[in-house]
């Protein structure tokens, strides 16, 4: 199937019967069900199977969310696979290279477990945390798989992704009147803030990254869990709340064994 043809089809066709593997990539938003889209509900209750990775007892709690998701919308008699995931290898320095043969990895569980677990006359569906345009790695899997010849007619659902999450937690607007925004990785901070950007919003940040602007010159907005129960949230002049940030993350990530977090930097030495 060409990039073309997956542009081109129709709802329509995608729900047709044929000889072609149905799939819908599903933005879940946040892991509150009550932010999931109403074509979102529509589309978990067209999937006969959905493929989740599995990422071992650290997640459990995530793969937890995402079963009782399925479990209140999804139809009846639907099932939930789960693929073994493979971490990052740390032995390889690049980190282009290490993601790439993360993703290989998945791709080829994919190829297993579609070939034996999704009928022609079923629809296959995957769940993702936010929205599958933003940091996630899903889309790229299925067009991979594509274009190693597995016939899939797909569709993508969005769903609200963190930054939004963000937003309407901490009741702000991302960008000033006329600004712009930059988001980004923690990875890739330092050089956001080498190129002069005002209003930065960080996602996948595993190292506390922020320490690397100016405390008295930025202001943060901090999130983490945000949309579920134990939402946490921070916000003020980074000289004054960075080590609240560092502290309460720290303490969280023990308790649940892994975290999510999201925050907006903004430089206060700017007009509004």
């Amino acid at each position: 199937m060409s990039a073309v043809r997956v542009e081109r089809s129709s709802k329509k066709s995608l729900l047709s019967a044929g000889r072609v593997k149905r799939f819908l990539v599903i933005g879940i938003g946040v892991g509150n069900p009550a932010q999931l889209t109403l074509e979102a509900v529509d589309a978990l209750g067209r999937v006969d199977v959905f493929f989740v990775m599995d990422k071992g007892p650290a997640k459990e709690d995530l793969n937890t969310l995402r079963k009782r998701i399925c479990e209140r919308y999804a139809k009846v008699g639907h099932r939930v696979v789960e693929l073994p995931d493979s971490p990052r290898d740390p032995a390889i320095e690049s980190y282009p290279d290490r993601v790439a043969l993360w993703h290989e990895q998945r791709v080829q569980r994919y190829v297993e477990f579609l070939a034996r677990e999704l009928g022609n006359d079923q629809c296959g569906g995957a769940l993702v945390w936010g929205d599958p345009s933003l940091y996630d790695s899903t889309l790229r899997l299925v067009e991979e798989l594509v274009r190693r010849g597995i016939d899939l007619d797909y569709r993508v659902i969005p769903g609200i992704n963190s930054v939004q999450a963000l937003a309407a937690s901490h009741r702000i607007v991302l960008n000033r009147v006329g600004g712009s925004i930059h988001v980004t990785t923690g990875r890739r901070l330092a050089a956001a803030l080498a190129e002069g950007h005002d209003d930065i919003v960080v996602m996948l940040d595993g190292e506390n990254s922020w320490k690397a602007a100016p405390p008295q010159a930025f202001e943060i907005y901090w999130g983490a869990y945000l949309g579920m129960p134990h939402e946490r949230l921070v916000r003020g002049l980074l000289a004054e709340v960075g080590a609240e940030i560092e502290r309460v993350r720290a303490a969280l990530r023990a308790e649940h064994g892994w975290i999510m977090d999201t925050y907006l930097l903004r430089r206060i030495d700017r007009a509004p």
